[in-house]
C-alpha cells in the first residue's frame, strides 16, 4: 500500500545532519521521504571509527510507520 503523500523525515547522526555518512535514500543534510512501505538507508557510515553513535530521526508529515531497525 503506497502513502497517499510523501512523510518527509529530518535525521541527524550525533546531532548534525550526516554530510558523507547519509544513506541512499538520504541527503547530506539528512533530509529524505517515505514514499512507500520498503527498506530505507537512512545512514551509511563511511570512515567513521567504531564506537556508540546518537542517531535521531524525526518525522515532519504524520503518517510513517516504522517496523524495524537494521545495523551492520
Amino acid at each position: 500500500m503506497k502513502h497517499r503523500r510523501p512523510v518527509r523525515l529530518k535525521l541527524t547522526l550525533d546531532g548534525a545532519a550526516p554530510g558523507d555518512n547519509n544513506g541512499v535514500d538520504t541527503g547530506a543534510d539528512g533530509n529524505g521521504e517515505i514514499r512507500e512501505p520498503r527498506m530505507y538507508q537512512l545512514i551509511r557510515l563511511k570512515g567513521f571509527p567504531i564506537g556508540d553513535r546518537t542517531f535521531e530521526i524525526e518525522f515532519l508529515d504524520p503518517g510513517a510507520q516504522v517496523l524495524d531497525f537494521t545495523f551492520g
